[in-house]
Formats: C-alpha cells, sequence, structure tokens
C-alpha cells in the first residue's frame, strides 16, 4: 500500500523545527555576543567593536541553527506522521532533554548568572578604586578600569572553558584529549614564558595597590625619573637626560616614589659658627610666612614652613634644615622660590654663607 504523507502537518512540523532552530540561534548568538564585548577590552567606539565580533557571532549562529535543526527534524518528521530510520526519535528526544539537555540548561544559567554576578562584582570594584579628587581623578579611573578589566577577562574565561567542557561532556564529547593538551601546554608555558607571568603578576599587584602613577617622579632600581607609562608586564621611565628607562616590573627591586599623595621641599642652608643660629632660624620661619602668603605658590604648600633646626656641622659651617610640605611636584618649585629669597635676605642683614670647602685631594 502506498504511503500518502500529509503535507499540511509536515509543512507545519518542519516550519515549527525551524522557527525553534532561529530562536534558539538567536538566544546563542546574543550571547556569544556579550560574552565576546565583555572580554575584549576596547577603549573606541561600541559600534566598531559590534562590527569586529559580527563574522564570529554569524558562524555560531549558523552552527548552533543547523545543530538544532539536524536534532528536531527527525522527532518533528515522527509526529507527522513520517517515519524514517535517521536521526533522533521523539522518545529519545524526550529522554534526552530530561536528562543531558536539563543539565545543560542548568549549567547555562548557572554560568550566566555567575557571569552577571562577576560583571557586578567588577563594577563595584572600579566605582570604589575610582574614587577620588578631580586632581587624580583621571588616572584612578584608568587603574580602576585595568584592574577591573584583567579581573573580569581571567573569571570570564575561567567560567566560560569550564562551563563548555561540562556541556561538551553532556554532549558525549570526548573531552580528554581537549584536557590534555590544556595540561601540555599549560607545562610549556610555565617553563617557557616564568619570566612574562612574573611581570604580568607584579604589574597587576603594581597597578592595584596604586604604588605609583603616572605623572609621579619615582627612582626605580637607582635610576629616578618621570613615570610616564604604567602597563600590565613595563613600567617606562624618562630621567632629567631624557633618556628613557623600561623596567619589567618583575624585575623591579626597590620603587621609591618621591611624590606619593605629597612632597617635603627640603632646603639646607649652610652659615658661618659666628651667626647666631637662633637667628637665622627665625628668620627662616619668617621667610617661610612669608612664602605661605605668595599668591602664587603659597596654595601648594599644605603646611607652614618647619625648621627642623642645625642638621650637621661641617669644617665651615653650620648647615640649618628647614622644611615645607608640599603638593605632589611642587616640591621643587618652592625649594627653589625659598632659596632665592634666602640669598637676598642674608644679603642685606649680613649673614655669612660660606662656601662649602671643597674635597681634599688623595694621598
Amino acid at each position: 500500500m502506498p504511503y500518502h504523507a500529509d503535507w499540511a502537518r509536515l509543512t507545519l512540523a518542519l516550519a515549527a523545527v525551524i522557527v525553534v532552530a532561529y530562536l534558539v540561534a538567536q538566544a546563542a548568538g546574543r550571547l556569544a555576543r556579550r560574552a565576546l564585548l565583555s572580554a575584549m577590552q576596547h577603549d573606541g567606539p561600541l559600534t566598531s567593536l559590534a562590527s569586529a565580533v559580527h563574522h564570529p557571532i554569524r558562524i555560531i549562529r549558523f552552527l548552533v541553527f543547523t545543530a538544532t535543526v539536524a536534532a528536531l527534524v527527525t522527532p518533528a518528521l515522527e509526529l507527522a506522521g513520517v517515519q524514517t530510520n535517521v536521526g533522533m526519535t521523539s522518545h529519545t528526544l524526550v529522554e534526552w532533554l530530561l536528562g543531558s539537555g536539563l543539565r545543560i540548561l542548568v549549567i547555562t544559567i548557572l554560568s550566566y548568572a555567575l557571569l552577571r554576578i562577576i560583571g557586578e562584582s567588577v563594577r563595584r570594584l572600579e566605582a570604589e578604586m575610582g574614587q577620588a579628587t578631580s586632581a587624580d581623578m583621571a588616572e584612578r579611573l584608568k587603574r580602576a578600569r585595568t584592574v577591573s578589566r584583567l579581573v573580569q577577562n581571567a573569571l570570564t574565561v575561567l567560567v566560560v572553558s569550564i562551563a563548555s567542557l561540562m556541556v561538551l561532556h553532556e554532549l558525549r564529547v570526548d573531552i580528554m584529549p581537549i584536557l590534555t593538551g590544556a595540561g601540555i601546554v599549560g607545562l610549556a608555558v610555565g617553563f617557557g614564558a616564568q619570566t612574562l607571568v612574573k611581570d604580568l603578576i607584579a604589574g597587576f599587584f603594581l597597578t592595584l595597590e596604586n604604588q605609583v602613577r603616572v605623572g609621579d617622579v619615582a627612582t626605580i632600581n637607582g635610576v629616578g625619573g618621570l613615570v610616564e607609562e604604567i602597563n600590565l608586564r613595563t613600567i617606562v621611565l624618562r630621567d632629567g637626560d631624557g633618556t628613557v628607562h623600561i623596567f619589567p616590573n618583575g624585575a623591579i627591586d626597590r620603587l621609591a616614589n618621591r611624590t606619593k599623595d605629597f612632597s617635603y621641599a627640603v632646603v639646607d642652608v649652610g652659615v658661618a659658627y659666628t651667626e647666631d643660629p637662633d637667628r637665622i632660624i627665625a628668620l627662616l620661619r619668617e621667610l617661610g610666612t612669608a612664602l605661605k602668603a605668595d599668591p602664587a605658590l603659597g596654595p601648594t604648600m599644605l603646611e607652614p614652613v618647619e625648621v627642623l633646626g642645625i642638621e650637621a656641622f661641617e669644617e665651615a659651617r653650620m648647615v640649618v634644615r628647614a622644611r615645607i610640605k608640599t603638593l605632589p611636584l611642587r616640591q621643587w618649585d618652592v625649594a627653589r622660590e625659598l632659596r632665592r629669597r634666602i640669598i637676598h635676605a642674608f644679603d642685606e642683614r649680613g649673614i655669612t654663607m660660606p662656601i662649602r670647602p671643597a674635597a681634599l685631594p688623595p694621598k
């Protein structure tokens, strides 16, 4: 007896398969797009980044659509009255949906929820690290974004990798070659890139702890200069001669930040032993008070001048030290102006400033 197919039911079943496959592919494409956009670092317009991930998303949608159609077409034909011996039957599909399919759904939902929690936690971390005054807001925000992106990318890759392996396992895909290959690659990277990993870890904590910022004057491994760049692997320093020094973060043994939060303008004044030290100290306080009232440099002084007293006895003079707390990077301007005023004040009052004796030649 010839078989007459119910074309209406067959057409409806195939249309339902296509619609379901299309919806599943669209959902998978949206999830993949969000994951790629959150994992990729980008400082430009979002439209350019979206165009960069457009082709991978199309491939993912096509693969998901094809796999869904292949999985549902046989059960759909069976429901339409067409018996085939190819593919998954409706009974097998129901068993798979209640078993592996349900576990895949739970894995996907938990992974998505975990990624959302990671994203929200990273945003809070960025907000807390970005709290600052307007003077250093830009640099703190840059540091916060760098750390938050690094943390989010690392956790996102970890969650997506584990979830993907679990889904492949539920799809009856042998993941042992993947795990073996990942172990071999990790071992090779561990042996071959120890210095790189050390630099990255040191750069992460250097940025996280805000040890030094762009624009600070610092001394690194005995070399002093202006910090021009801070990267996860290197820090760039330019000295007074204009020479650029690049230090791997893992090779930094000593770091001295001379402009962290505030600075001190330290001025040593050498006077003859015939001068009254109390008179010199009173004059330095007077000059510091006048400098504090200066409209140009006064706002850069955080506290009044502090005369510490006699610092040292040398062969032809005694040294009196004064110190002024200033804003970062302004200590040199304040110290130069204070020295200029000291010269004029000593000339007006006849105070002798002997020259430091030259070092004796070796015998």
